[in-house]
Formats: structure tokens, sequence, C-alpha cells
């Protein structure tokens, strides 16, 4: 049995915070609560990032709606990436029962029953606020590294952007960029070729075989106006505690490269538009993306560097990224070794490759004199996790077996009228669902080609009109032959007498 005393110690060395901090439970020995081993969470290091991770079944969904139950209840507002579509009772106020007051009791808490505000928001056409996002917000760089470009042909899209840059053709959605490759590639080819170099036939079908990849995807949706801003994902409501911003993307399972193209806009969007800060008393924001192997899947290299590098310096502005996935493997190791909170739920052992797996994670957490880790791993408890994250030095704290506490909103998912109710009290969503239809790089381009194709076809018809005026007796194509007949004629007898007639010999004379 290990000493209690000394574990107690070093939980409460470990998790003792300067500033405000949250309880997320109280820690376990021997798979008992260990009375005042309480476990806090410090607002001053959410920017540095988290990963909730562990098998289905085991308690992540309700660990990431607890952790933003307090950080709202903090003053932070909050974003979700709803995959599965069950974060949704984070909007409506939870009800007490016998385990929940028994959980309280055992972590010395109270249950207080809150509905917290929230945002439905949408890439799609479902119910809440629609977000998009223009091509030229996109830029040639990040849209190149979506659609998977070698070096030549991502220069090839960075030569488009600073054509339409210089020619006031506004790229707003998928159509307008559709419509300047197609011109480039055929009657605007001279042209661009004039001002910014060689144009590739081949490099444009490869870039729009890419596009329309993407429009497969319902990217259509995405790209267009009006561009959602992201100071709206960072409100605070009217009671003071941060809006709960709720993006339900449960249709978008099977389209993972759309998936990966919206978060890395939304986080190359955020870095772009917030100043650095530093390490503030509590983060600006903080995005859950639910499901987070999504992002990792299909992504390709170039664009994971792309997503390392933001995760990195994004911390700097005030924003941290918790990453909620099965199996901590799933998060590339670049990525993993930023993420300062982890939260373990149990993993499952049922193959020999399993048993691999949860021996490798084993060894992402510090070592513990009062855990073996690996053999916890598969203990672990429903609502149970490891926990570890860094302190205010940067340091590792020891590993805590937390029970964690109960969500205080609802522990299910919202009824269809509750969400319509919750999308009509909306103050964003009207501003953000009108349709509009500027006159963009299609448009612009299309008028250009026909104002061409009119100017061409008018002196064409002057031309036949004036020849048909002008056309008389000698114009007959039958008196322009007998004219050279007999003028070629006329030519040979004058040279003829003058000895240039040709080279013939002269008959011989029979007299």
């Amino acid at each position: 049995m290990q000493n209690t005393n000394d574990f107690l110690k070093t939980i409460q060395d470990g998790y003792s915070f300067k500033g405000e901090n949250y309880k997320i439970g109280r820690a376990m020995l021997n798979g008992q609560i260990v009375a005042d081993a309480d476990v806090f969470i410090p607002f001053k290091t959410l920017n540095r990032h988290g990963l909730i991770a562990g098998a289905t079944g085991t308690g992540k969904t309700k660990t990431l709606q607890l952790l933003a139950e307090g950080m709202s209840d903090a003053g932070i507002p909050v974003v979700l990436m709803d995959i599965k579509g069950d974060l949704s009772g984070i909007g409506a106020a939870g009800t007490a029962n016998d385990k929940i007051t028994e959980r309280c009791q055992l972590l010395g808490i109270d249950f207080k029953p809150e509905a917290y505000p929230i945002e439905f928001l949408t890439l799609s056409n479902e119910k809440g606020t629609r977000l998009r996002a223009t091509v030229s917000e996109f830029g040639p760089v990040l849209l190149s590294k979506i659609l998977e470009l070698n070096d030549t042909q991502g220069g090839f899209v960075a030569m488009i952007f600073k054509y339409c840059d210089d020619n006031k053709l506004p790229l707003l959605d998928l159509k307008d960029f559709i419509k300047v490759l197609q011109y480039v590639s055929d009657e605007g080819k001279a042209e661009l070729e004039k001002t910014y170099g060689k144009v590739s036939t081949t490099s444009t079908g490869t870039i729009l075989r890419k596009v329309i990849e993407l429009q497969q995807q319902g990217a259509d949706l995405f790209f267009g106006e009006r561009s959602f801003d992201v100071e709206d994902l960072m409100r605070v409501n009217d009671d003071g505690r941060g809006m709960v911003s709720i993006i339900r993307v449960t249709d978008l399972q099977d389209r993972p490269k759309l998936f990966s193209t919206f978060m890395l806009q939304m986080l190359a969007e955020l870095y772009a538009s917030l100043p650095e800060v530093g390490d503030p008393d509590k983060p600006k924001l903080v995005l859950f993306i639910d499901e987070a192997h999504l992002i990792f899947n299909e992504a390709s290299s170039a664009l994971l560097n792309q997503l390392e590098t933001i995760v990195k310096l994004i911390r700097s502005k005030g924003v941290g990224v918790f990453l909620c996935t099965q199996n901590p493997m799933d998060v590339p190791a670049s990525i993993l070794a930023q993420l300062g909170l982890k939260v373990q739920h149990a993993l499952r052992a049922f193959t020999a490759a399993d048993r691999k797996v949860i021996k490798q994670t084993a060894e992402n957490y510090p070592i513990s004199a009062f855990y073996k880790t690996e053999d916890l791993l598969t203990q672990v408890g429903i609502g149970e996790a490891l926990i570890t994250l860094l302190n205010e030095k940067g340091i590792p704290t020891p590993l805590a077996h937390c029970m964690l506490r109960a969500p205080q909103s609802r522990m299910d998912i919202l009824t269809d009228a509750e969400i319509d109710a919750i999308v009509a009290r909306s103050k964003i969503a009207a501003h953000y669902n009108e349709v509009i239809d500027n006159e963009s790089a299609y448009e612009l381009l299309s008028r250009k080609l026909d104002d061409a194709a009119e100017r061409n076809q008018q002196p064409t018809q002057s031309t036949t009109s004036r020849t048909a005026k002008e056309e008389g007796f000698f114009d007959n194509p039958i008196v322009k032959s007998m004219a050279r007949t007999a003028g070629n004629t006329i030519v040979r007898s004058l040279l003829g007498a003058i000895g240039l007639g040709g080279t013939r010999k002269k008959s011989k004379s029979w007299f």
C-alpha cells in the first residue's frame, strides 16, 4: 500500500496555483478517493493547449463539457467543434440524480444545475449562424496547401491572386477562382504571360481538378460572403460568462478535407487578427476540437506543417486549442508535444496492437511513484481520468488518477424546438445568414469576354456591308479571271517584241 500522506502532499504541492483556477476533481490512490487531494486547472496555462483522449464510452465528451463550463463561468469564450452532435446539452440546465449527488459528496463540491449561453454555428445548411470565408481571405499559400499543390502550382496560384489584385477582380467563392483559372489558360493567357510570366496549361488543369475535388466535399457552402468575423467568437454574455459557440459539423465526418480546410482557416484568421499578449491571466478564447483525428487522417504533410506552426504560435495570442480523440497516437507527435494539459481516460486492450499503443501512451506521461501507468490506463473507471498539466513555470505536474466532477448542464442533447429557440434569440444569425452575391471575378470576367466578343463581331459586319456596296462588274470572279488571262497574254507579247519573251528557239524557215 502506498503512503497516503506522501501522496496527498505530492498532489497538493503539484496542484496549488496562484491566480484563478478551476477544480476539476479529486485524486485517487489504490482506487479510492483521497480526502483534500483536490486537482485544479489554472486558467493562466490554458493557452498551452491540451488533449482529451480515451476509448469510446469512457467520458471524453462529458470532460469536454465540464471544462467548457468552468471556462465560461470564468468569462472565457469557448468554441466547441461538435462532430457527433452530442454537445448541445450545455445550453440547458442539468438534473441531479443519486449518482451525481454521491459524486459531488465525494469531491466536496455542490451541484448547481446551470444552462450556459450558447450560439449555434454551422458550415452547412443546419440550423444556426452560417460560417463563411472568401477565397481572397484564404490567400494563395493556405489555398495551395489545402489543395495539396506542388511549388510550381503554388507559384501559379500566387500569380493568379496577384493578377486579380492588380485588376480589381474580387475572389469571393470557388466559382470566381475557377473562372479566373479558365480565363488565364485561354483568352487571357497572352495578357497574363506578358506581365507575370509563363502560364502552364498542365498546371491550370491540375489546379482545376483539385478545386473540383474540394467542391465535391461541399466547399461551395463555405466559400463566399458574408465572411464571418472571428471577433464574434470571443463574446461575453451580459452576465459576464463567456459565450459557448457550438459549431455543428455532424455532416462533415465523411468530408475530412472540408473539415481540415475550415479548422486551418479559423486558426490562421485568429492568429492574423489577434495581437500578441504573451501569457495572460486567462486566455481570450479556447477551442475544443472533438474527434480531432478527422483533421489528420487525410491531411498532407504541408497541411500538417501549417497546422503545427499555427498551434505553436497561436499560444502567444491568448488562444488555447484542445484536441479530443480516442487515442493520443491519432495526433502527430510534433503537435502532441505542444499540448500541455493531458486528460487521459481509459484505453481498451483487446489486441496485441492495442497493448502496444497503451505502452506507448504510458510513456507520454510523467513517471509516478504511486502508479504503474501502463496498467492503470486499462483500469480507469468511467468519469475518471489520468491528469497532468504544465504549471506556471512550464513544469509538468505529478500524474493524478482523478475522479472528475459532473457537468452542471444537461448531459444529453437539446430538442429541435430548443435549438430553434436558441437560434431565434441569436444576436448574429440574421446578419450572417443574409444571402449576398456581390459582383466579383466571375461576373467581371464574363462581362469582359462578352464585350470582347461583341467588339470582334462589329468590324466584321461593317466590312461585309461596305464590300457589298462597292462590288460592281469588275468584282465578278469570272470577269476577274478573264482579265488576268488577257493581261498575261499582252505582257508576254510585249516582252517578246523586245527580245525578252522567253527562251524558245525560233522555228526554221521553209523558204
